[in-house]
């Protein structure tokens, strides 16, 4: 993998249980870890909803090394520039090791 092809920062956010002033187990977003990545556009849709409502899917494809992210799990998300990415799957290409794809898709709120 090409290290200058790494050009964006990005932060890999998860919940983890934490105790609130009643003493019950409540989940909070905590920083998980930051990384070097490739961002790939790679979809976009656009449906016409009810009442008017135009609703958009935009996937994301985010490569980064396959040391830096072997401990990033589906149940994370990943946040860039402000936006927020919630992970499909991930996938090690051809199982060699050397770098993950991520596949995402962009939340918007």
């Amino acid at each position: 993998m090409n290290a200058g092809q790494l050009k964006g920062k990005i932060t890999v956010w998860r919940k983890v249980p934490d105790k609130n002033e009643m003493k019950e187990t409540t989940f909070v977003d905590k920083e998980f870890m930051q990384l070097w990545a490739e961002i790939i556009p790679q979809t976009a849709t656009l449906q016409r909803a009810a009442a008017d409502t135009m609703l958009s899917s935009t996937t994301h494809k985010i490569k980064v090394r396959y040391g830096s992210g072997k401990l990033i799990k589906q149940d994370m998300w990943i946040t860039f520039k402000g936006h927020r990415f919630d992970i499909k799957y991930i996938l090690n290409p051809y199982f060699r090791k050397e770098s993950l794809e991520i596949f995402v898709e962009e939340v918007i709120t």
